[in-house]
């Protein structure tokens, strides 16, 4: 572990690559301004225990503020000015972040919380990595007298900065499944308040007038019927609990999505040397689909690719037509799969023989939404490997005409 003894210089700007993303990427989290958590609060007082120091944070750097989500020490402040914070230098880094002694460094006494009497002497920190690489923030100590740190203790470091990281992708995932519970939800109840009100109006009829009593007993029979058939449709909907499963189709230009999605990886792949090869053939047409949850799909289609595979290695994704569909595959030269990762690779939290590279996460949910999004757009997906360190293939097929599940019943009935 490289730790910054030497004079520190400070950057001309301390915005990440690609900031207005790591933002929004922030603003997903909903985790700014948001009451203290027992979790947090026990991560940061590890770390204060960890490296015997007196302070402890987990900082969000926002767009012109540090927020302190948990803070053990006497620091009562809830944000301070990103300028003046050692965690804006600290995220533009991959790498633990060490300043054993602000003071030998004179572009960090610009900070009061550095320059002051009693202010920072010692600071460690370990940034906050989203599965995309945006630094989020840090899990950071401090001190006001000089420190030496050990290996072991920074490694610790990184792991509770890993832990809060899966907490907020767990988080960000269950709220996107209560998002979607509420929406199918209203729209079922929205469905069902048309039947309600004709059932409580041939109730007001049926007392005023009896005559009508066989016209009126079929319509409220109608109803009731109509209001289990949406009940019906709801309760197997909410069946998946992983995604909406209302799709929104539109046409699609997947070359201009994949281009996207090649440069949105660019930095993380940068930073362990992997290159990224992107074929699209000129004859790939466009095609109908929810592209909000294509999107994810490529998203963490690519994420594995470079989460799985080794340091100096090369990506390909090719995507091309094959008869009615569009096939995209991911192809790496990482560690393979053996037979059991196979029969297991789409399951939910499925535990694979395959390790992260880059001491990256891992929740083990990704490929069995992927599974579940993809099958949405009655498409395939599947994985090829030669074996254990011979690489991967993953495929994903989609329909170039999107056609809801009746309908494709009706063609083959």
């Amino acid at each position: 572990m490289i730790q910054k003894v030497m004079i520190y210089e400070k950057p001309i700007s301390i915005l990440p690559i690609n900031e207005s993303l790591r933002i929004q990427k922030l603003r997903d989290y909903q985790i700014l301004d948001t009451h203290s958590e027992d979790t947090f609060d026990k991560i940061a007082l590890l770390a204060s225990q960890i490296f015997n120091t007196p302070s402890a944070y987990v900082t969000f750097v926002d767009t012109n503020r540090v927020y302190f989500k948990a803070s053990i020490g006497s620091f009562q402040e809830t944000e301070v000015a990103r300028e003046d914070s050692l965690c804006s230098l600290a995220i533009l880094d991959d790498k633990n972040t060490v300043f054993n002694d602000t003071h030998t460094s004179p572009d960090l006494m610009g900070s009061p919380y550095v320059s002051n009497i009693g202010g920072i002497r010692f600071y460690a920190g370990a940034p906050l990595k989203s599965p995309e690489g945006y630094s989020m923030g840090t899990v950071c100590v401090v001190d006001s007298v000089p420190r030496e740190v050990t290996d072991e203790q920074l490694e610790m470091l990184r792991t509770l900065s890993d832990i809060v990281m899966n907490k907020l992708e767990s988080r960000l995932r269950y709220n996107n499944i209560i998002k979607s519970q509420s929406d199918l939800m209203g729209i079922a109840l929205h469905e069902i308040k048309n039947p309600v009100a004709s059932i409580s109006l041939a109730n007001d009829i049926l007392r005023i007038d009896g005559t009508k009593i066989p016209k009126m007993t079929d319509m409220i029979k109608r109803c009731v019927v109509t209001i289990q058939a949406k009940l019906a449709d709801l309760l197997k909907l909410s069946e998946d609990e992983e995604t909406d499963q209302k799709l929104s189709i539109e046409e699609a230009d997947l070359n201009e999505m994949l281009h996207r999605l090649v440069n949105n990886f660019e930095l993380l792949a940068n930073k362990k040397n992997q290159i990224v090869e992107l074929t699209v053939d000129d004859s790939l047409p466009k095609i109908n689909i929810d592209k909000t949850k294509i999107s994810d799909v490529l998203h963490n289609l690519m994420s594995n690719a470079i989460k799985y595979s080794y340091s100096n290695s090369t990506i390909k994704i090719i995507a091309k037509k094959i008869d009615d569909f569009v096939e995209i595959e991911f192809k790496d030269q990482g560690q393979g799969l053996n037979d059991e990762d196979a029969e297991k690779l789409f399951k939910k939290f499925a535990k694979l023989s395959s390790k992260p590279t880059g001491r990256e996460s891992s929740n083990g949910l990704g490929l069995s939404i992927c599974k579940s999004l993809v099958e949405l757009h009655n498409g395939q997906i599947f994985a090829k490997s030669p074996g254990k360190e011979l690489g991967t293939s993953f495929y994903i097929s989609l329909p170039i005409i999107y056609r809801h599940r009746n309908e494709t019943e009706e063609a083959y009935s």
